[in-house]
């Protein structure tokens, strides 16, 4: 698959469809049957990822956490209106774990990367973890891109929170949340290729 193609294919089954999912589902299953309906094109795509090329797509994984943990908040709260309230600041739990992986010796955007490139071959993944030992500056761009997620999906979550609270129960305010959602997840994946791009230029071809 060439890298606009992967690129391209992983936008559009990580957000867009989850996206097309949670809106047609929503008028008739509410907000938990949407948000378990937008969760099943991220499964079939690692089922049907990890059983063909046995390879675990991370970024699929970032996505489904925050809806399993907005679905965990769907359970756990009574109410419809406290629902609105409580998942946003929930899934907010994977910007803080972005934030304080900055603090280990390999950050989560390291497993991101890795598994991306363990894609196109083991040779590659096994590079890739040679290059993070040897070039301080490619460590240095993992923790920033941990850093910019970090902060992007917690100001995701922040934001999402300002905009239900005290409207928990006006439905345009719980499809502007969502819409929130999707639209940092969108911002960042595409931050993510520039700034690979941006690496890549400056000859450094480990992340692609």
């Amino acid at each position: 698959m060439k890298l606009r193609s992967r690129y391209l294919s992983a936008v559009f089954i990580n957000l867009v469809l989850p996206w097309l999912a949670y809106r047609l589902a929503h008028p008739h299953w509410g907000q938990p049957g949407a948000l378990l309906a937008s969760a099943l094109p991220l499964i079939v795509w690692m089922t049907w990822d990890m059983a063909r090329h046995r390879h675990f797509d991370a970024l699929s994984c970032v996505v489904l956490l925050g809806i399993v943990l907005s679905i965990a908040a769907a359970t756990l709260s009574g109410a419809p209106s406290r629902l609105t309230l409580d998942e946003p600041l929930v899934s907010g739990m994977i910007g803080v774990a972005f934030l304080v992986s900055l603090a280990l010796p390999r950050p989560m955007v390291f497993y991101m990367a890795r598994s991306t490139i363990a894609r196109e071959s083991v040779e590659s993944a096994r590079k890739f973890e040679q290059d993070w030992r040897e070039r301080p500056m490619l460590a240095t761009r993992i923790r920033i891109m941990t850093l910019v997620w970090g902060v992007g999906l917690t100001a995701e979550n922040v934001l999402r929170t300002l905009l239900v609270w005290g409207a928990e129960s006006d439905p345009r305010a719980v499809l502007a949340s969502n819409g929130v959602r999707y639209g940092f997840y969108a911002g960042l994946t595409l931050w993510t290729i520039w700034y690979r791009r941006r690496i890549k230029q400056d000859a450094e071809p480990s992340i692609k």
